[in-house]
């Protein structure tokens, strides 16, 4: 190869393009495959031209593709990766009482009123202990269904009932330590006006839940 230029090793001009060039050294290649000494000599050409045109390059006399072999110049940055944007989470939960109640509708009082008060009647009048759990019962299953008619939630229609049965009997005792004594003597119920208090309590308090809950 000493005897010949890398161009007249590959049988190619020095106008030749880059593209020319490749072609050229590709098919050499594969015609003489079996060949190591002189696909070595091809390679060896090949390399040396494209060190003589990047030094022509850097010389700012020719231009040379920047993805050619032996270029000087590497890619300053890796392709980007695309982005995965993450939902983000809240740092805080908060809770208002907007959430979880509601001022009712006037059309909305008619109905759960009269049964509260038809109900506080009943309880007033009943002579007995299993009387006034039925009417609590009762209540109790009003309130869900006026809470579940709002909000289709089921779960959450029994659990503010059940919790409207505990805070309306809490309250009855409540109430009841606070009269003065003597007070129930006036209750319709003899033995059992305290229990008529605590069943009231609870007849209060879920008629609320019914209407302010939502």
């Amino acid at each position: 190869m000493s005897d010949h230029s890398p161009y007249e090793t590959l049988g190619v001009t020095e106008l030749a393009s880059f593209e020319q060039v490749q072609s050229v050294r590709d098919r050499l290649l594969k015609e003489h495959i079996g060949d190591p000494k002189r696909s070595a000599q091809i390679e060896s050409a090949y390399d040396a031209v494209l060190m003589q045109r990047l030094k022509l390059r850097q010389e700012g006399k020719i231009k040379v593709p920047d993805d050619i072999r032996f270029a000087e110049k590497t890619p300053s940055t890796l392709p980007k990766m695309p982005k995965i944007s993450m939902p983000s989470l809240p740092t805080t939960l908060t809770f208002t009482a907007s959430d979880y109640f509601a001022k009712p509708e006037t059309a909305d009082l008619t109905i759960p009123t009269l049964v509260a008060i038809a109900l506080a009647v009943a309880v007033a009048l009943s002579p007995t202990p299993v009387a006034f759990n039925w009417i609590a019962f009762l209540a109790m299953n009003g309130a869900i269904y006026g809470i579940y008619r709002k909000d289709r939630h089921l779960g959450s229609a029994v659990l503010a009932g059940f919790v409207g049965v505990v805070l309306g009997y809490i309250l009855g005792v409540v109430v009841l330590s606070l009269l003065p004594a003597g007070s129930l003597a006036l209750v319709p119920g003899g033995a059992f006006s305290g229990d008529v208090v605590r069943t009231w309590g609870i007849c209060f308090v879920l008629w609320l839940l019914t209407l302010f809950v939502k």
